[in-house]
């Protein structure tokens, strides 16, 4: 079991744990829960001696291996598979045990690391390690793909898959969910219902927290308090606790001033002196309860729109995707839609099915690839890009932001106004003219829906809002956008955000949007259902190659010695002469697809190289405030290109796979 027992942690001037104490017993699911910035980051740390307490004991069995995901972004053209079968140490250590015993020409050790081998599941570790790729979004020709040749967001995929592939008695998750999309994290749910070690996992997303913990641990004012039960019952636990404990303080409030009371009446009486010092020595024994304090909630509101166009939108045969090198990559095709005011509109689909790309189209990021999109006189899109930077500039303090904005769109304002506005979603003090590139994720994410609201939008375009909100300020995103009066469309891995605000759901799949007749349970069933389909139609083409195969191997075992075969029939030529024919006919067909995606690996090689670079430029410190613009500029511009090339690369893969099931 894991014991911490009276730590005291700082990070700095800041007192993270202060006598903290908690026991987790073995096989125990739990949910590590708290605000943003109160610690749970650094009690991971701890767990892993990645920091040491200031005082008391930490306590976690010295055979247990422990599994996490790294946070660093991995820079290596080792294949995907590779890559996550290094996170299982047991396999890495009896294979290395073997290239140690061969180098040495010892047969003893060669026979003790092929047992080790055996005993870490060697033989079936490579399809183990593509399930856990396949289960997180990876399609079957990304498995022995370059890690470098996939995005941030894939990168952290690799991670979680690396950290899943570990046998570890101990599972430590840091916010796992941030970069999968659903169908992603209901594979994740159910893989770790079935993980039978010790899990702390740290996440924003409720429904994903009810679904897999049985133990809820809140770090709350440096303290640790331990909740029997999942995150929803902990809410339930917490606020009766805190009604105890606020009438436990009421009582012991009247309590003192009975007694001082006393203390202050008799004191100067001889003959009730000592019963007043009795007084004293009771008051100055009782240990002092705190009142209940409860945290400043964060909350706010979109103001009410100047005008509520019906239809907002009308989409006439529209076609969404992206160009590279002038080349137009059309993603999903055919929309034919109407979005009308009020509608609170759901966008699901699997990452990399055009989601994004629809958002954008519709938030004028990026135009229509055809059809025609007719907007409602005096539409006022509000835009929330699932990458923040991709809406706010890095050297520049919200502030300046908010001056700029004021100035584009009405209403008007006064330096101090914009101060008292920012003020109410935590910018304070100095916070205002700090630059936005040094913020995290989450004021990052405050400042973009500080300046939505400013707009005035009465049309909200939300492309993963919540990635980086703690569940408070989710929640307050969800009440602002359902007394919102406006229409919504959301895109978000988040489904308690998705029940609470959504109506109706959009599906963009395979090409096409459509809409999704249920509602996001049965939307978890189809996932479960697809990914069913897909694992029997690759198992029933695992039996057929299977029997192929032992066809052939039997045909070959009866076969008559080489100098007595006979010549080959005329028909059993003619065929091989087709089979020829048609693997030429293949080959020309996808050849331009393939030379198309050697060229956009190229260019995917070259631009992370730059990215490299000018990251490294810029982690010297010597270059110029000027320099400094033109690199985040250039950084944000490779970050596009990088995108849009992968996504084409994705898409000739598929057409790649297509031609050949069809031939």
């Amino acid at each position: 079991m894991i014991t911490l027992r009276n730590i005291t942690l700082r990070r700095g001037t800041k007192v993270v744990l202060d006598d903290a104490s908690v026991v987790l017993q073995p096989g125990e699911k739990v949910g590590l829960v708290g605000r943003n910035g109160a610690g749970k980051s650094s009690l991971f740390a701890l767990l892993t001696d990645r920091l040491q307490s200031d005082k008391g004991e930490v306590d976690i069995p010295r055979q247990w291996a422990v599994g996490e995901v790294a946070q660093n972004m991995p820079e290596t053209d080792m294949p995907a598979t590779e890559f996550v079968l290094e996170g299982d140490v047991r396999l890495m250590a009896a294979r290395q045990a073997l290239a140690d015993a061969e180098a040495a020409e010892d047969g003893h050790a060669m026979a003790d690391a092929h047992a080790l081998l055996m005993d870490a599941g060697a033989f079936d570790a490579k399809p183990r390690a593509q399930a856990l790729l396949m289960g997180l979004g990876f399609k079957g020709e990304q498995v022995d793909a370059p890690v470098n040749s996939f995005s941030g967001g894939w990168r952290m995929r690799l991670q979680l898959a690396r950290a899943l592939m570990c046998p570890a008695e101990l599972m430590l998750l840091d916010e796992p969910t941030n970069h999968l999309d659903l169908d992603a994290l209901v594979w994740l749910e159910a893989w770790l219902q079935r993980y039978d070690g010790t899990l702390i996992v740290i996440s924003h997303d409720r429904e994903f927290l009810d679904a897999i913990t049985k133990v809820t641990l809140h770090l709350d004012e440096a303290k640790l308090h331990r909740y029997g039960g999942n995150y929803t019952a902990f809410e339930a636990m917490r606020a009766e606790r805190m009604e105890q404990q606020q009438a436990a303080f009421g009582k012991q409030q009247e309590r003192i001033a009975h007694l001082q009371k006393f203390i202050d009446r008799f004191k100067a009486k001889a003959s009730k002196a000592k019963q007043a010092q009795s007084r004293v020595k009771a008051l100055e024994r009782m240990e002092k309860l705190a009142p209940v304090l409860a945290s400043a909630d964060f909350n706010f509101e979109f103001r009410e729109p100047v005008s509520l166009p019906n239809p907002m939108l009308m989409f006439d045969d529209v076609a969404c995707g992206y160009e590279v090198d002038g080349v137009e990559n059309i993603i999903v095709r055919g929309i034919d839609r109407s979005v009308l005011a009020g509608q609170r509109i759901g966008i699901l689909g699997a990452n990399g099915q055009g989601k994004s790309t629809v958002v954008k189209t519709v938030a004028r990021m990026q135009r229509a690839m055809g059809g025609k999109i007719t907007e409602g006189k005096g539409l006022t899109i509000g835009y929330f890009a699932q990458q923040e930077m991709d809406l706010l500039r890095p050297e520049e303090g919200p502030l300046s932001h908010m001056v700029r904005l004021a100035k584009e769109v009405s209403p008007q304002a006064r330096e101090q106004e914009l101060r008292d506005f920012l003020g109410q979603f935590r910018f304070v003090g100095d916070m205002v003219n700090q630059q936005v590139g040094s913020l995290s994720g989450g004021e990052k994410a405050r400042l973009v829906l500080a300046m939505l609201v400013w707009q005035r939008p009465n049309l909200l375009l939300m492309d993963e809002p919540t990635n980086h909100l703690d569940l408070n300020t989710r929640e307050a995103l969800s009440i602002a956008l359902n007394e919102f009066e406006g229409t919504v469309m959301l895109v978000s891995h988040d489904r308690a955000l998705l029940r609470e605000v959504c109506d109706e759901f959009w599906l963009v799949s395979k090409g096409v949007v459509s809409p999704f007749d249920g509602d996001l349970d049965d939307y978890q069933r189809w996932l479960l259902d697809q990914s069913k389909e897909a694992a029997k139609a690759a198992k029933d083409a695992a039996k057929a190659l299977a029997k192929a195969g032992k066809s052939g191997s039997t045909a070959a075992a009866a076969a008559p010695a080489p100098d007595a075969v006979a010549a080959p029939a005329p028909a059993a030529r003619e065929d091989r002469k087709l089979s020829g024919q048609a693997r030429q006919k293949l080959a020309d067909q996808t050849r331009p697809l393939r030379k198309e995606m050697e060229a956009i690996d190229a260019k995917l090689n070259k631009l992370a190289d730059e990215r490299t670079a000018l990251e490294a430029q810029l982690a010297e410190g010597k270059a110029t405030p000027a320099q400094i613009v033109e690199a985040g500029k250039r950084l944000k511009a490779i970050h596009d290109e990088l995108e849009s090339a992968e996504l084409r690369w994705l898409e000739l893969s598929a057409e790649v796979d297509a031609i050949h099931a069809a031939a």
